[in-house]
């Protein structure tokens, strides 16, 4: 016994085992095997190591949006002429990665007290039965204002009527604003911190450039009316009732190659705004909001309500860096050549279950042995007694 375990362990130690290898000889089956393995290999270096570069570790970027818009609009609506600036237009102030430029706005100048509501459609009354005195949200007063067949309430006066947008855009020189757009990120691993203005963007380039997806792909200064073009958009139609652009910032560097190489990319995608499939499809089309400027006049407290409508500009940073390691390396070429035996298995499936020599090949790859039990041998007594 005690032998038999040091031999099986001697054998362990001491021994190497290999697989049987059967050579068959069928050019079919060959052909199948090396067109598989083509494949493979093509997915391998092709897919996983040039496209998906899975010979590098990857990194994510943190990274951060300054913005600055530029631009004046001359109005002159019944015989008031006015001067917008970034001032009057931007919301809410400089700076941020996500802000509205007003386009078009409906002003309404009210004082607290008593007026009928507007005649929509909605809200008529013949009585003053009709009108529910305190009710809440529009606090009616219990009178029905025969003039406008609508319930008189207790509100901002008078009511705005936004039933008429303005048409064309009041502030139709929104078009040629500008914008400026200052972005930073940081590769933590690899301790790289880049900025979109590159090498090549100096303050005289920036001077007299203007973006342009293949003259000045680099340049920071964006025209709104182009943002808005290469959205999706018709100017004239956002502009009028609003919407929202999504301005996406890409950073997909390569840092086995020189930092130089590693450069922003600028895509630019309407997210809801005013296109046809938006109008078949989704309410509510368009971007608004409003506000209030208060201020005393005759000491009594007035207000200039505006609702604005604009575009919403929204600014997405996505960033991500590699670089060569020897653990992701390695990993992509185990698993490559773990896909290889993709062909053996294709291979070994032809060949044993549907080529016509299927038992022939069967009895090549694989050797049967059987057991047989031994008799045990019989004393000598025994023996001598059953000899005639």
């Amino acid at each position: 016994m005690k032998n038999s375990i040091k031999d099986s362990f001697s054998n362990f130690l001491f021994e190497y085992e290999t697989p049987r290898q059967v050579i068959v000889k069928n050019s079919r089956i060959a052909v199948v095997c090396r067109i598989i393995q083509l494949g493979v290999l093509a997915y391998i270096v092709g897919w996983v190591f040039m496209y998906e570069k899975g010979y590098q570790t990857m990194d994510t970027a943190i990274g951060s949006v300054l913005t600055k818009m530029k631009g004046l609009a001359y109005t002159n609506i019944t015989g008031v002429a006015r001067i917008w600036d970034v001032a009057d237009y931007v919301f809410p102030e400089q700076g941020d990665s996500s802000f509205v430029v007003m386009t078009n706005y409906i002003s309404t100048k009210q004082t607290q007290g008593k007026c009928p509501e507007i005649p929509d459609g909605k809200n008529k009354c013949n009585l003053d039965a009709d009108c529910d005195e305190g009710k809440y949200k529009r606090h009616m007063t219990g009178k029905c204002v025969k003039s406008t067949s609508t319930c008189e309430i207790y509100s901002w006066c008078p009511v705005e009527d936004d039933r008429q947008i303005p048409d064309p855009p009041i502030l139709q020189a929104a078009e040629n604003y500008t914008l400026f757009i200052k972005n930073s990120i940081t590769f933590r691993q690899f301790n790289v911190v880049r900025s979109n203005l590159v090498e090549s963007v100096n303050q005289s380039y920036i001077n007299r450039c203007l973006y342009h997806p293949m003259n000045d792909p680099l340049c920071p200064i964006f025209r709104l009316g182009d943002i808005v073009e290469r959205s999706g958009f018709n100017f004239s139609e956002i502009a009028r009732v609003g919407g929202s652009i999504g301005i996406l910032i890409d950073w997909d560097c390569n840092l086995d190659l020189s930092i130089r190489y590693c450069k922003p990319n600028y895509e630019f995608h309407g997210l809801y705004g005013t296109g046809k499939d938006d109008k078949e499809e989704k309410p509510s089309l368009g971007y608004n909001f409003r506000y209030g400027k208060y201020f005393v006049e005759d000491k009594v407290e007035k207000r200039t309500l505006m609702k604005v409508f604009g575009i919403r500009i929204n600014i997405i940073v996505h960033g991500r860096a590699g670089k060569f390691d020897i653990i992701p390396t390695l990993m992509a070429v185990g698993s490559g050549v773990g896909i290889f035996g993709v062909a053996t298995v294709i291979c070994d499936l032809l060949l044993l279950y549907l080529l016509p020599k299927r038992d022939y090949y069967k009895n090549m790859k694989f050797k049967n042995t059987e057991i047989q039990e031994e008799k045990p041998d019989l004393p000598p007594s025994q023996t001598e007694k059953d000899q005639p």
